[in-house]
């Protein structure tokens, strides 16, 4: 049974949330405080979380950081804010989804199952027959979700690692932000297109961060393509 972590102040909300869940057998967990999230969070290991973003002393962006430097947990924001600011945030904090309240049941089920079966079903265990994928000394490790080059290394969020997977085994193939919107959320509507360019830029900047530079390249009117910029292969 997959356990989630329900961080949300509003005990009705919480409630009905956890109600509904449990019908689709979920072990849910309700934050009762708010000053020990990370210790209730090591101590029920969920396989995701549900955050709201206004939170008593901390908000929701603080916790998302602090789980996601120890954790690549799931974490999908739950909150009254409607704004693109908002959900950008979210997303550059560590989330991996953005609902907006009021929100309908079904949805948030689905994206609970869709980030569920990413992470934990067919893709996760066909991700874990190798323990890393090496394209002339640039490393990415499956398992720790970390990418590595010249004894420098980059922890991942669960988006920009599948992103990165799918950059390098295509590698040199052009890929429509259609194509990379199916791969992270398995049904485009679910999304805002301008979350794929945020996890686009995060990713990029992250491998700058260890020395690749320019190997993620935007295809005007079709999408995007990796090439090896890193070992000369590409130049």
């Amino acid at each position: 049974m997959k356990r989630i972590f329900l961080i949300e102040d509003d005990p009705k909300i919480a409630r009905l949330l956890k109600e509904y869940l449990e019908r689709y057998e979920y072990e849910v967990t309700i934050a009762e405080r708010f000053d020990n999230i990370i210790k209730v969070f090591q101590a029920i290991d969920p396989h995701l979380i549900l955050l709201d973003i206004n939170l008593p002393r901390y908000d929701g962006f603080y916790w998302c950081r602090q789980i996601r430097s120890i954790s690549n947990c799931p974490i999908i924001f739950i909150s009254a804010r409607d704004s693109g600011m908002d959900q950008v945030m979210a997303i550059e904090n560590g989330g991996d989804d953005y609902i907006t309240k009021p929100f309908d049941f079904d949805v948030v089920q689905a994206k609970i199952k869709s980030i569920m079966r990413r992470s934990y079903g067919e893709y996760a265990m066909s991700s874990k027959q190798a323990d890393f994928i090496d394209i002339n000394g640039f490393y990415l490790h499956l398992t720790a979700m970390e990418a590595a080059f010249r004894e420098q290394s980059v922890l991942l969020t669960k988006n920009e690692f599948i992103l990165l997977k799918t950059f390098m085994d295509q590698l040199n193939n052009v890929l429509s932000r259609t194509y990379l919107l199916e791969m992270l959320w398995d049904d485009e509507n679910f999304v805002d297109d301008n979350t794929l360019s945020v996890n686009m830029t995060r990713l990029r900047k992250k491998l700058a961060d260890i020395g690749i530079y320019d190997s993620i390249q935007t295809v005007r009117g079709a999408g995007y393509k990796m090439i090896d910029t890193w070992s000369g292969a590409g130049q």
